[in-house]
């Protein structure tokens, strides 16, 4: 191919007519909207980038959704930052990410600032009473939606059932599960066989702007540049490890803040599969091990990820929040939360531009490759097992007042005390799952009916 003409890359606030104004304005709607989790996010960025703007055709869009999904952390702020990037660089991969999680950062820190000094008392309580309910059937819908498009054949459906088996009943930890899955993909791919051939997604764009530019040249920035790659891979992790090994070295790694900071830098590590199975492995963790939050309190937070917009992985600072406002220190408790919340996001976040700008410009290069779409479609039907996972451990935290730990067998998975049924729960959870699935009733809507029915649930003295 011969280079872009000069005139065409003279002004890099523009990518083929679309200026840098221009696309903070849309990225800003991209933010606005991004409820529902990963699935609705992702739907709203396909519908504005793909169907209405026509700045990435489906088959581009899909290939970096793909990646997304391979990666630890959240695909939906990867993949806007990775058509961010394609469009205006390093710069425009910031703005794009970075604006998609400013709006969950805002509304999690104000929302956790009235948990902590309210949130044991009248209508709060009452109102993260309901908002439980209403994640687990959220949770549930997320299950059979990526169920049905994931688990197509036989052969999917048993890497869900095993990856569910091992999570749920022998706490396989997570990370070996999905990297099974991404062998048993791979391989399977590369033997020809069928049932790991990619997820067919219909349509095409041929003309739209970013697979028009890269028609015509490929851009430097698209390349591929190992010294490029070393110094934005040396850039990035500065700004992720420094802050970890300064709070360890000063601190001890025994304060709260400097437990923080390696927690949710291993997590950014090693969770891959999307918001929920993440939240599986945090859940876990932060209630179980290190007992920073309970496990309702765990539902609550989760409660302000799905009511707010950004990915809903936010959780991650209102565990933070918690664990440094219990553990203070000198500090004053809510100016320790801040801090904890504001590193747990941080530590979080700042590895996801990592991964696109190092690897971004080889897997622009791998497009078609079928043995990686193979592995993307057995790590898919894995998660759809963690999922369950997830669901049935929310299912008993929200249904059950009291559960037990069965260890026995090379077992080990909580289970019900089932004379202990939070009634008030389960008829909220039915009717959640009821508008959800029959009445097809939307997100936000449901939410903020499980609110309202937790408060008044307060006011007759049922709750």
């Amino acid at each position: 191919m011969t280079d872009v003409p000069a005139s065409k890359n003279a002004a890099p606030d523009y990518a083929h007519g679309i200026s840098f104004g221009e696309a903070l304005i849309v990225w800003l709607r991209v933010a606005i909207l991004s409820f529902g989790g990963p699935a609705g996010q992702i739907a709203v960025m396909h519908r504005i980038l793909v169907e209405e703007k026509n700045w990435i055709s489906e088959g581009r869009f899909l290939h970096a959704l793909n990646y997304c999904m391979l990666l630890p952390g959240p695909e939906a702020q990867q993949l806007a930052t990775y058509i961010g990037w394609l469009l205006h660089r390093t710069i425009g991969g910031l703005v794009a990410g970075g604006l998609f999680i400013l709006p969950g950062i805002i509304a999690i820190l104000a929302l956790s600032y009235i948990y902590a000094a309210y949130g044991n008392v009248g209508f709060v309580e009452a109102l993260f009473f309901g908002l439980k309910a209403a994640v687990l059937a959220i949770v549930v819908q997320a299950v059979v939606r990526v169920g049905k498009r994931a688990l197509r054949n036989s052969v999917m459906i048993a890497i869900a059932a095993i990856a569910f088996v091992a999570i749920f009943f022998f706490a396989v930890p997570f990370p070996v599960i999905i990297i099974a899955a991404g062998i048993v993909g791979f391989i399977g791919a590369r033997l020809g066989r069928q049932e790991f051939e990619a997820i067919e997604h219909g349509g095409g764009k041929d003309a739209a702007v970013i697979d028009s530019m890269l028609g015509e040249a490929i851009p430097d920035h698209v390349k591929p540049n190992p010294a490029r790659t070393l110094r934005v891979t040396a850039i990035w992790l500065a700004l992720w490890l420094i802050p970890v090994a300064a709070l360890l070295i000063g601190l001890g790694p025994n304060n709260v803040f400097s437990q923080i900071a390696i927690f949710f830098s291993k997590m950014a590590m090693v969770t891959f599969g999307g918001a929920y199975a993440v939240l599986a492995y945090v859940a876990q963790q932060a209630a179980e091990y290190y007992h920073w939050v309970s496990p309702r309190e765990m539902l609550d937070g989760l409660g302000m990820a799905e009511t707010t917009p950004g990915p809903l992985i936010m959780v991650v600072q209102f565990v933070g929040f918690m664990a440094a406002f219990r553990d203070a220190g000198g500090l004053p408790p809510m100016l320790a939360a801040t801090l904890g919340g504001l590193l747990a996001t941080w530590v979080t976040f700042t590895p996801c531009f990592l991964w696109i700008f190092a690897g971004a410009p080889y897997i622009e290069r791998m497009r078609g490759n079928k043995a990686l779409a193979g592995a993307l479609s057995a790590i898919t039907a894995a998660v759809v097992g963690v999922i369950l996972n997830l669901s049935i451990w929310f299912a008993l935290h929200t249904l059950f007042r009291q559960t037990f730990e069965v260890k026995s067998f090379g077992l080990s998975f909580d289970a019900p005390v089932l004379t202990r049924v939070d009634v008030p729960a389960l008829v909220l959870s039915i009717a959640a799952a009821t508008a959800i699935f029959r009445f097809n009733l939307g997100m936000l809507t449901v939410l903020a009916g499980s609110c309202v029915a937790g408060i008044l649930l307060r006011l007759t003295g049922l709750i």
